[in-house]
């Protein structure tokens, strides 16, 4: 079952266990270092790797990190050094679009239609849906036929009204990132979201913090604009590295961007224009004062929080 803000898009999102989901709750203030470098949080006194691995989520990518150590010593250092200068800047001033450039860049030179993580390039409609048919029924049959082919599947999927759609990809255009909060036992993970075309590319903080331009992404929330003129709908699904997220997270991030890109709520909209456009002002406790206004993860108590490691 989708939670409150999904209702109005009918995004769902479908387990094996056909469980109902509920709506993600939020926990008590990040833990110190929660937020890594760069979020305004305290990170620890230590610096490099010590003060790195003071950060809760550092056991999930630990195994990414001593790799990298290990096959280029000098890329590794070089990282340590960026991300304390990293320290001193404002969260916005991280170039959290160029991770996708480079793994498309990457896929294109491999001549592949799959980039890394697994991810679908260039994820056409055609692909799930023979397009020409269902041009001749209704936006509510298309919208019947796309909930019930999912609706067995391990995934996000969503129906969002045109009109919706446009607001999103105006402001898109003009905003194209944004730092989401996914709750965990420990707090807080922050993922950056950019927008990459109809894609929309997550990867943790500490992903991008670590990895840099090469951080792959872990969510990709594909968007369809194919049937929105004819039918008034834009299909969404997606696709995500189970390694690190479970349905329930991506369902938490994408229900934050029907939250954060498609209100009509000023005050919302205007922390993606200052994370966007005024970096230096950006503060993530207002992100999770929005979720918490906003009423997304009331029924989760904080230990039902997934973890997944």
């Amino acid at each position: 079952m989708a939670g409150p803000l999904c209702q109005g898009w009918g995004l769902g999102a479908a387990l094996r266990s056909r469980a109902a989901l509920r709506p993600l709750g939020l926990l008590a203030p990040p833990a110190r270092g929660v937020l890594g470098p760069g979020t305004g949080a305290a990170a620890g006194s230590g610096s490099g790797e010590a003060a790195l691995e003071e950060n809760p989520f550092y056991g999930k990518y630990r195994h990414k990190i001593q790799e990298l150590r290990r096959s280029s010593p000098e890329v590794f250092e070089s990282r340590m050094e960026k991300r304390n200068e990293v320290k001193k800047q404002p969260v916005g001033h991280s170039k959290q679009g160029e991770f996708i450039r480079c793994m498309e860049e990457k896929a294109e030179g491999l001549g592949s239609k799959t980039s890394k993580g697994g991810f679908t390039k260039d994820k056409t409609l055609d692909s799930i849906l023979n397009v020409e048919m269902v041009k001749e029924k209704s936006a509510e049959e298309i919208t019947q036929i796309w909930n019930q082919y999912f609706s067995a599947k391990d995934t996000v999927y969503a129906v969002i009204p045109a009109d919706k759609f446009d607001l999103m990809w105006k402001r898109a255009q003009d905003c194209p990132s944004f730092l989401y909060a996914l709750p965990r036992k420990e707090g807080y993970e922050f993922f950056v979201g950019q927008w990459s075309g109809t894609e929309l590319h997550f990867t943790s903080l500490i992903n991008v913090q670590t990895q840099g331009e090469t951080a792959p992404s872990q969510l990709v929330l594909y968007h369809y604009p194919d049937l929105q003129k004819e039918k008034g709908i834009v299909l969404m699904t997606a696709e995500m590295d189970s390694k690190f997220l479970v349905v329930h997270d991506a369902q938490c991030l994408a229900s934050q961007v029907q939250l954060f890109y498609a209100t009509d709520r000023s005050q919302t909209y205007g922390l993606v224009e200052t994370f966007n456009h005024r970096s230096s002002e950006f503060k993530y406790m207002a992100v999770i004062a929005e979720l918490e206004q906003s009423g997304l993860g009331r029924e989760l108590t904080p230990g039902q929080a997934s973890d997944k490691s």
